[in-house]
């Protein structure tokens, strides 16, 4: 048994080297490297407690057999133990499974509205204030990077980065948490347009991607950006500076576009434009990647299939439900209200399964 991890030794030197890496000063005056370090130092951490645990429990085992032979007590010790050292050796093996290298990644999410008019516009910003509140819940930073509001108060599209707070332990990740949340989101209730109280049917799309920490990490050739200046509009169209201070980037070889009107200077909404168009081009790669990776990093649960209908939140019968997990419960007034943890838990552990279940075939 003892050789069953020998997976883990390269790992074990790997955390060793990063944490003298990380005791040189020198490192720190790169924030962007010392991040990247600092992330990979939390990853392999879980590796280096779990392997820890489970080489004390087996070395506890072997002593208690090698001294069951001179002493009855000890032979008595070692059914409890093997129990022991089989649960730690569950724990790092499913801790070896190869994980999502963004998720401890903080993220840019965008809610669109869809079907359904100024209602789905309404529920776009009902989505937005539980992400928001679901952020506050788990101490992330939010900003508002750009937004396209509607007269009654909802979104036709708005865009959002939410960081976490310092280094964080990769299941902790902003992205680990809400990349689950990428696809449609369906509402059944009574809309506030609707004036003989019938129920509709709406929908909104979420985007979520992993935002790009350093701009070499995509190689964005500003050479094929086309950037156009525009002057910004507020609800209904209607003017709201006069001066051309908003931004449209347009990246030619793939035809994303970005807008962003939101901050009054021009430089402003550019970087954020930029942000977003980093962000969405990483995910393009990634979905490449993805797509031509091995079974073991592929998942049933699809998180960056945008058309698939993941969600329905249904307002008469307070209920929430998850198409691709199975959860339902009827909490929805606390899921809107930030409560989204378990809902997301829901999607954290079909997917764990799915990548064990690949990983032992």
């Amino acid at each position: 048994m003892a050789e069953a991890f020998a997976a883990v030794q390269p790992l074990l030197e790997e955390y060793a080297q990063i944490e003298h890496e990380l005791s040189d000063p020198a490192v720190h005056a790169d924030v962007g490297r010392a991040r990247t370090l600092g992330r990979r130092f939390a990853e392999l951490g879980r590796v280096v407690a779990a392997h820890r645990v489970w080489a004390a429990a087996f070395d506890d085992l072997e002593a208690a057999k090698g001294m069951a032979a001179v002493d009855p007590e000890f032979a008595a010790e070692v059914p409890a133990l093997e129990a022991v050292v089989e649960e730690a050796t569950e724990t790092l093996r499913r801790i070896l499974i190869p994980r999502d290298p963004d998720d401890a990644r903080d993220v840019i999410l965008e809610v669109k509205s869809g079907e359904g008019g100024e209602e789905s516009a309404l529920f776009a910003g009902d989505l937005l204030k539980m992400y928001l509140k679901y952020a506050e819940h788990k101490g992330w930073k939010t900003e508002v990077l750009e937004a396209n509001q509607t007269d009654m108060g909802g979104y036709k599209d708005i865009s959002v980065a939410i960081k976490s707070r310092g280094t964080v332990a990769p299941e902790d990740g902003v992205w680990a948490q809400l990349k689950y949340e990428g696809g449609v989101h369906r509402v059944q209730r009574v809309p506030a347009t609707e004036s003989q109280g019938r129920i509709h049917t709406s929908a909104a799309g979420v985007l979520v991607y992993p935002e790009v920490e350093e701009v070499t990490e995509v190689n964005l050739d500003m050479n094929d950006v086309r950037v156009d200046v525009f002057r910004s509009s507020g609800p209904g169209g209607q003017s709201v500076n006069t001066t051309d201070s908003a931004v449209r980037l347009t990246h030619v070889p793939t035809g994303i576009v970005v807008s962003c009107q939101n901050e009054k200077s021009q430089l402003q909404n550019k970087e954020s434009a930029l942000r977003i168009l980093r962000a969405r081009l990483l995910a393009a790669e990634r979905e490449v990647a993805d797509a031509e990776a091995s079974d073991i990093r592929k998942s049933q649960i699809r998180t960056v299939d945008r058309s698939e209908r993941i969600r329905t939140y249904n307002y008469p019968e307070n209920r929430i439900a998850d198409h691709r997990t199975g959860y339902k419960a009827y909490n929805l007034d606390h899921v809107l209200a930030g409560d989204l943890g378990p809902v997301i838990q829901s999607a954290i552990d079909t997917d764990e399964a799915a990548r064990l279940a690949a990983h032992e075939d």
